[in-house]
């Protein structure tokens, strides 16, 4: 069920409403982390200020620079695990868009979704947002940790899969059972879900590749939905 829901995203990967969400999602991410990180930046600057004063050393006056150029390596190796949920987490409030264009062309028999309001789905993407990077942000510390650092590709697939998994899966299906049919689909699910998410996680360690996996899987995840609720679609209704 899982491969078939895939084959047919890939099929339609390249439908037009698809691509605007992607360049949504990817162009706000990369908006979002300048912001953040010209904002640091700012605060080294000014919390620092012109000269400091070091042990032995005495005066120096490059100390900012030295400060602003480490900022941005930090900041660039941060982005290489935060672009990730920091994109997923933005792209989710596009992916209704992505659902209806997956309805449209394998379910056009379906009676119209319900949309869900603006300002509920952001709020969705605030606490995604903020739950995917707190997540990876102890995954991180994880990885560093001898014991775990040998099963850290395997953490990072499992716990992101997870993640992933429970949102796209609770954007396709809000949609049409409502919040609370979500959660117990969710529930009765949770297995398939999770393996459905976790091979969504595995290419996030691609470059490039994984700014695709949001619209992927939100496409993939509304052919499950349906999948898992063909004999049950009437009772939602």
């Amino acid at each position: 069920m899982i491969l078939g829901a895939f084959a047919r995203t890939l099929g339609q990967i390249g439908d037009r409403r698809f691509r605007k969400v992607l360049f949504l999602g990817v162009g706000l991410t990369f908006a979002l982390l300048i912001a953040v990180y010209a904002a640091f930046l700012w605060f080294l600057q000014w919390s620092t200020g012109d000269t400091a004063t070091l042990p032995i050393i005495g005066e120096v006056t490059w100390l900012d620079d030295l400060l602003g150029w480490s900022s941005l390596f930090l900041m660039l190796i941060l982005s290489v695990f935060l672009m990730v949920p920091v994109a997923s987490a933005i792209t989710s409030m596009f992916l209704d868009e992505v659902a209806q264009a997956v309805e449209d062309r394998h379910y056009p028999h379906l009676p119209p979704a319900t949309k869900v309001p603006f300002g509920e789905a952001l709020k969705d993407t605030v606490n995604f947002l903020g739950l995917l990077i707190a997540a990876n942000t102890i995954a991180l510390i994880l990885y560093i940790i001898p014991v775990f650092t040998p099963f850290s590709l395997f953490i990072f697939w499992g716990l992101n899969g997870f993640l992933l998994g429970m949102e796209y899966f609770t954007l396709a299906a809000i949609r049409r059972v409502g919040r609370q049919g979500a959660k117990d689909l969710r529930k009765q699910h949770r297995g398939t879900i999770w393996l459905a998410g976790t091979l969504m996680a595995m290419p996030l360690s691609l470059p490039l590749l994984n700014l695709v996996i949001p619209i992927l899987g939100a496409a993939t995840f509304t052919h499950i939905f349906h999948a898992v609720t063909g004999s049950q679609r009437q009772t939602f209704r």
